[in-house]
């Protein structure tokens, strides 16, 4: 079992009537017992040793189409739906990468590592290359859990490309099973800092919205409770520091949905600091942050162009976990990257 903190889906099957080919391109019809799956679980039912993650991958990279029309894997099937899809290539295991990891912790089951802002968690469509995964590989060679299957040796759960911070890796399959139990039934303790902008009328509060699919953006995720594939959501958060249109906050999510803490954090109007995606800028300057301030001495003798960050301020600072043999109550801190810690130094040059 692996965990996705991103999110998961249903593990609904369903099952079909036709297959018109054995070499990757299928066609099929949903009869009455199959309407209304979701179209990767009625595929993945439909076709022979082919994962459900590669269904779902194949129909992201618009392989499938239903009724001549590509669809997301959430599309819900209908009674007489043509449904024609190419299985994409299998994703190969990563090869080993000599990338230097920041172990925050280690010892012969499990390890925490600092994962840096930019850092794809496994192989996936368009980042083959430069993953935590081929870190792995190359620092542990096999000793790493086999149960997220080859793309995702040791990884137990998962952190966004831009989201800094810590993760666990399991050593192996007993520990991954543990620890991914204790994600599933919401033991591991999780808690981010992140830089937001705007300015919240509280200190403290919870956010409890559902997450489901965006209804027009493929890589996007929406609060909506209108939608068959939401899932309730709910975020702790607390204002640690505040500035003239910033704000530190630490978040405690109490579920895993995809992008929670930055959609729940968009959804107070304060969202993440350069989110691209749920935010308005995706970089900001020192001479911006000195005209959202009003404050010309903030950093100094530095020049304006001085690009402060380039990615959302999003960070995972703490898990707090068992440990998967001895049951040890553990914290493990990931300190805050040099590129969070030199934006809050400007902001606090002026205080």
């Amino acid at each position: 079992m692996t965990v996705d903190d991103e999110g998961a889906w249903d593990d609904e099957v369903a099952p079909v009537t036709s297959l018109a080919s054995e070499f990757g391109d299928y066609t099929l019809t949903v009869d009455e017992a199959a309407a209304g799956q979701r179209i990767d679980a009625f595929l993945a039912a439909a076709i022979d040793g082919v994962s459900r993650a590669r269904i779902r991958r194949s129909i992201d990279e618009g392989l499938a189409t239903v009724n001549g029309t590509q669809q997301k894997a959430a599309y819900r099937t209908l009674l007489g739906d043509q449904i024609q899809i190419r299985i994409a290539a299998a994703v190969e295991a990563p090869l080993p990468e000599p990338i230097p990891l920041d172990l925050l912790y280690e010892d012969d089951v499990i390890a925490v590592v600092n994962k840096p802002a930019g850092m794809v968690v496994h192989p996936a469509k368009g980042h083959w290359a430069g993953t935590l995964a081929a870190a792995l590989v190359h620092r542990f060679n096999d000793g790493l859990s086999a149960v997220g299957g080859q793309v995702r040796p040791g990884i137990v759960h998962r952190l966004d490309r831009e989201t800094s911070g810590a993760i666990v890796v399991a050593k192996n399959d007993a520990a991954h099973e543990s620890l991914a139990r204790q994600f599933h039934d919401r033991l591991v303790q999780k808690e981010y800092l992140a830089i937001s902008a705007g300015r919240f009328d509280r200190d403290a509060d919870r956010v409890n919205e559902p997450i489901g699919p965006h209804p027009t953006h493929r890589e996007k995720m929406a609060i909506r409770g209108d939608h068959p594939d939401s899932r309730p959501a709910e975020t702790f958060f607390e204002v640690l520091e505040r500035f003239p249109g910033f704000a530190v906050v630490r978040c405690r999510p109490k579920t895993g949905r995809t992008h929670q803490i930055r959609l729940h954090l968009a959804y107070l109007r304060c969202p993440v600091l350069c989110d691209k995606q749920y935010g308005s800028r995706s970089r900001i300057t020192l001479g911006e942050v000195r005209s959202i301030t009003r404050q010309k001495r903030l950093g100094g003798d530095a020049p304006d162009d001085e690009v402060l960050l380039a990615r959302h301020a999003l960070h995972a600072h703490r898990l707090s976990f068992a440990h998967p043999v001895s049951g040890t109550a553990m914290t493990v801190e990931a300190p805050l990257p040099k590129d969070m810690e030199r934006f809050l130094e400007v902001l606090r040059s002026a205080v």
